[in-house]
């Protein structure tokens, strides 16, 4: 299965822009859906809850993430951040890298030079 990048239009998102550059630049096979434009299911987040932690794909630094209430952040767990992340997309880490078997979140060049080689 061919890689897919999964975050916000390269436009408006600095991490994902830097991921599309870098695997451009290196010539590297991938398609890219931005969720926001296109939509989040919840069996593509459940996809992508299957093989990393609610915690590794949540978005704590996020301006949505501020804007969420006290009572909304107190009772954070597993089942309400997948509920959040459904209804404000904006809470998943950009950009999330996947193959259907494996899962990066975030873009950090040498994480992707790993993926890539293998």
């Amino acid at each position: 299965m061919s890689s897919m990048l999964y975050g916000l239009s390269p436009k408006v998102c600095d991490t994902v822009k830097k991921a599309v550059t870098w695997l451009d630049k290196q010539q590297l096979p991938y398609q890219f859906y931005d969720y926001r434009a296109q939509g989040l299911s919840a069996e593509l987040l459940d996809s992508w809850l299957a093989l990393a932690s609610w915690e590794e794909i949540f978005n704590k630094r996020s301006t949505s993430y501020r804007a969420l209430s006290d009572e909304q952040k107190a009772g954070l767990n597993a089942a309400s951040a997948r509920q959040l992340m459904l209804d404000n997309p904006t809470l998943i880490k950009r950009p999330v890298l996947t193959d259907g078997e494996r899962i990066l979140v975030g873009f950090k060049e040498a994480a992707y030079k790993e993926w890539f080689a293998q």
